[in-house]
């Protein structure tokens, strides 16, 4: 079987004839083939439970002392990836059972017996995946290291991989990684620093950051054509240690280590059944600061993101995002770019909210419907909210009333139009940033026909079909069935919507209840302010259910997207990430959409309440329904945020402390002398959750920006106001009266008094009210349409693409079709005038 052949089929588990040469041999560790220990490991007397793969041998007295840096001990073969588990002491386990057998006796041995005999058999088994798939790793062309860390109680093994020349170039060309052409002068992706250099203004956000990676043209990686890629005389740096670490993972993440049609492959699974208990690969040396003096250009990469990037000190600098890609990759660096540049854009509209929020509190002594509610003494005795509550004056409201003012002013739709506005210019320029930095980082030409089957899906996949982009067989799982399947996922996100309903009216009654209770007090003041503390209860209530239900969903998707089959990764994380958005989005924004938008509106009037479940229908507040809106949106969104940074804060603080302090004494047992090495420091850190909930996070927040503008636009009294100024009275004077309809005449239990609504003595609408609709629906239209507008004359005039950008583009596609091309005269033809 050839090269190829091992490296792609999964389930190849023949012998595979290697020499001392070959990928899977070492000669300067302690990792020996199985198939030469056949004698060796059944005389060996191990601690571990595949002593069979292994020899306990103290080979550090044996080797040569290591270089530092994250390297075999040859100081030669870079280690790419570390696997890690732990073995308890035998010897300690046994003891432990014959004393709960001395005291509990012959039922209590029978139990102890079969409770061992479930865990020998459950280690058995993780040992044998892991010879499995060691053995696989093997074949694979993977190099492998082990070292070992123990005390009396339990033994750390880490295997250290690294991935030949050989491996790397035949997975570079699998995987399409960029291979450097030429290159290029660094530019300044910063507006603000060019608008700054322009005017001859001083930038303190810019600042020197050293060993700034290079910039090169690129184009994808053929092995044939080798000979033109720049720095492949250089097998040691060639592939960036990011390259190299995907490569490996590549590699573990398909390989099968049991059965197939079990899907009993990759580490991940390995990881989640116990039979490793990490995976990772290795930083560059420590974070702090050596305490010598040393020049900038000297520091590592980690050093360097620490120095200039990690600290509070530097929460005002520009991100090394080129720093930030070479060391953690694409992903991670596209993110913190859209955080810096998300945060920058929120500084005009903050600026812009702020303006309004100070006007709207200079302009309250002009509020004239506050003026009137304040002064109208007994005037308007209102009905009763509920059926055994007492009816009550609207002067009673004033504090209410004037703070509402800070909300419901013109200034207030004026914000929300803007943020609209905002909202679709950022997207605009998101697009020409986002284009930008992936053509910088070599990952804007991705196409469909360049991305392979995950390897959960080519585990899992039951038969072969033909790829009809690259006439390639890979794995193929039949449409109908993943159709069935996406059919009843998305009836399981149906039922999940609709408890999200069911909590929604949970916390509704919830807050009738608690208003109902505080009226009952008798007490003047929790009277005058049961409608807010009902509501800020409530709201609290559906913050904590909106956190549990966002937990619960969020693994159900996981396990629904996975079901699924989806062929690739692309694939997978679009369908999980619509799944969890819909749901998170429903989850949020379920109970302000009820208080914008349906809370008030279905109460019915005296003699002709509305109710659900026998309680009657809720009205807003005496405050109206913006106070409510505003008061919900800050505790679900300030609580969340602060919930989630403390969760973020403390949480991986706490599971630091936990995991140093489990592994001090097994790490730490080699005495003073005893220097902790990269993967033992590296094994104490708290394994990285990914940034899915951060990217959910940012994308729910930068949508509550959009949202609750609209939410406070449609649910204010700027419209009826405005109504009332154009048919009536210009300075809003018998507003509040206006508002206030009278109870119908056979409403005998508090003759005469009043409740706000557009309605006539018999309880029908007004003609005022089919005017106010009419002015509602049109404003919306034509708020729709100049929205629209404006998008199209942004996206018009701001193209998604720089033009600058596109000459590059052009250029660089020049430049590979030449390097691939094969006339070696026609590249230096065309690289000849650049030289010069």
């Amino acid at each position: 079987m050839g090269d190829r052949e091992v490296l792609l089929d999964l389930d190849y588990g023949g012998e595979v004839q290697t020499t001392a040469e070959s990928y899977g041999s070492l000669q300067n560790g302690g990792f020996i083939p199985p198939r030469y220990l056949s004698a060796t490991a059944a005389d060996e007397d191990v601690n571990d439970d595949d002593g069979h793969i292994y020899v306990h041998c103290d080979t550090r007295s044996k080797q040569p002392v290591p270089l530092p840096g994250n390297y075999f001990r040859d100081g030669r073969t870079k280690i790419d990836f570390v696997l890690v588990w732990e073995v308890r002491s035998r010897r300690k386990r046994r003891g432990k059972g014959r004393s709960q057998t001395e005291v509990s006796g012959e039922v209590g041995e029978a139990a102890c017996d079969e409770e061992a005999s479930r865990s020998e058999r459950r280690k058995a088994q993780l040992a044998q995946w892991r010879e499995k798939f060691l053995q696989n790793l093997e074949s694979a062309g993977l190099v492998m290291e082990k070292e070992e860390t123990a005390n009396e109680k339990k033994t750390i093994h880490f295997l250290k991989l690294s991935a030949p020349w050989d491996v790397l170039v035949f997975y570079a060309e699998e995987l399409s990684l960029r291979a450097p052409l030429q290159a290029q002068l660094h530019m300044d992706f910063n507006t603000s620093a060019q608008v700054l250099k322009r005017l001859c203004i001083p930038n303190m956000m810019a600042e020197s950051v050293p060993n700034r990676p290079l910039d090169y043209y690129t184009c994808a990686f053929r092995k044939s054509k080798m000979n033109r890629f720049l720095g492949c005389d250089n097998r040691e740096t060639y592939f960036t240690n990011t390259q190299r670490h995907r490569i490996v993972y590549e590699i573990l993440a398909r390989m099968v280590y049991g059965k197939r049609k079990r899907a009993e492959v990759g580490v991940a699974r390995l990881l989640n059944e116990g039979a490793y208990t990490a995976a990772f690969p290795l930083h560059e040396g420590p974070f702090e600061l050596p305490p010598f003096e040393v020049r900038p250009d000297e520091l590592n990469q980690r050093q360097v993101l620490y120095y200039y990037w990690a600290r509070w000190c530097k929460w005002y600098k520009y991100q090394p995002l080129d720093h930030i890609r070479e060391y953690f990759g694409e992903k991670i660096a596209l993110y913190f770019a859209w955080l810096g540049f998300y945060t920058a854009w929120l500084l005009p509209a903050a600026a812009v909210g702020t303006l309004v929020f100070v006007s709207g509190f200079m302009s309250m002594s002009s509020n004239t419907p506050a003026k009137e509610i304040c002064n109208s003494g007994a005037s308007y005795l209102m009905c009763p909210l509920c059926n055994t509550c007492r009816p009550w004056n609207v002067s009673e409201i004033c504090p209410m009333a004037k703070v509402g003012y800070l909300f419901d002013h013109p200034g207030t739709v004026f914000f929300s139009v803007f943020m609209s506005f905002w909202a679709v210019t950022f997207l605009e320029y998101w697009k020409r940033k986002m284009a930008t930095l992936a053509h910088h980082w070599d990952c804007m030409d991705f196409h469909e026909e360049e991305e392979r089957p995950r390897p959960e899906f080519a585990a899992m996949a039951p038969c072969m079909e033909q790829n009809p982009v690259t006439g390639v067989k890979e794995p193929y799982f039949p449409e109908k069935t993943r159709m069935s399947r996406m059919l009843t996922g998305s009836m399981v996100i149906v039922i999940m919507l609709c408890v999200v309903m069911i909590f929604l009216v949970t916390v509704v009654m919830c807050r009738g209840i608690i208003s109902m209770m505080m009226f009952h007090t008798g007490s003047a003041v929790l009277r005058t302010q049961a409608g807010n503390i009902a509501n800020i209860s409530s709201s609290i209530v559906n913050l904590g259910l909106i956190l549990l239900m966002g937990r619960v969903y969020t693994a159900l998707a996981e396990q629904l997207t996975k079901w699924e089959m989806h062929r690739t990764q692309t694939e997978y994380d679009d369908a999980f990430i619509f799944k969890v958005f819909i749901f998170q989005f429903v989850n949020f924004y379920s109970s302000p959409f009820y208080v914008a938008f349906f809370k008030g509106r279905f109460v019915g009037y005296p003699t002709n309440y509305g109710t659900l479940f026998g309680m009657r229908n809720e009205d807003c507040g005496p405050g109206g329904c913006l106070i409510e809106l505003a008061e919900q949106l800050f505790i679900i969104m300030v609580g969340k945020q602060l919930i989630n940074n403390m969760q973020e804060f403390i949480i991986p603080k706490v599971k630091a402390w936990k995991q140093k302090r489990s592994l001090a004494k097994v790490l730490g047992g080699g005495g003073a002398s005893h220097e902790p090495r990269r993967w033992e420091e590296d094994y104490q850190l708290v394994e990285c959750e990914g940034l899915f909930e951060e990217y959910l996070e940012m994308a729910l927040s930068h949508l509550s920006v959009i949202a609750n503008a609209f939410l406070i636009a449609f649910t204010s009294d700027f419209l009826p106001r405005l109504l009332y100024q154009y048919k009536f009275d210009n300075d809003l004077h018998g507003y509040v009266n206006f508002t206030l309809a009278y109870a119908p005449l056979n409403y005998t239990q508090y003759p005469l008094c009043r409740y706000k609504a557009f309605r006539d003595n018999n309880g029908n609408y007004t003609l005022f009210y089919w005017e106010l609709l009419a002015v509602r629906l049109s404003f919306i239209i034509a708020f729709e349409h100049v929205v629209f507008f404006v998008l199209r004359a942004i996206d018009w005039m701001v193209p998604d693409v720089p033009e600058s950008l596109e000459l590059k583009i052009k250029r660089e596609r020049y430049l590979a079709k030449q390097a691939l091309a094969e006339n070696q005269e026609a590249l230096l033809q065309a690289t000849r005038p650049l030289a010069t």
